[in-house]
């Protein structure tokens, strides 16, 4: 169960970083567009795991891989941005969300049948 720090932190983190990846870091998406899904802190908050979903991507492990690579230029940025609701800003672990990608899978599967 999180705290309501930790549900303000998320809602912070997430509404901040989905600004930072369409108006600062499109780029990052290699072509794509980046979506930040979710976002969830631990409860010390020193670590922030960022879900993202990647549209139109083939090969979304690789654009994972070169936003990884930027991940303190994001931090940086992000950092500037809750300099002050934060004191520290928590390491950035991104993941991709690929629960969009089930739900379709389900979809087709129901319709096969």
């Amino acid at each position: 169960m999180e705290s309501k720090r930790q549900q303000r932190i998320n809602k912070l983190l997430y509404e901040d970083l989905s600004i930072l990846f369409q108006r600062d870091f499109p780029h990052l998406g290699l072509g794509s567009m980046i979506s930040v899904t979710k976002v969830v802190v631990t409860p010390d908050l020193s670590i922030a795991k960022v879900y993202l979903s990647l549209f139109p991507v083939k090969n979304k492990a690789t654009v994972l891989e070169h936003i990884k690579k930027h991940t303190s230029e994001v931090r940086g940025k992000l950092g500037q941005r809750i300099r002050h609701q934060l004191r520290l800003v928590p390491e950035l672990y991104f993941y991709i969300d690929d629960s969009l990608d089930y739900i379709e899978n389900i979809e087709n599967l129901l319709k096969e049948t």
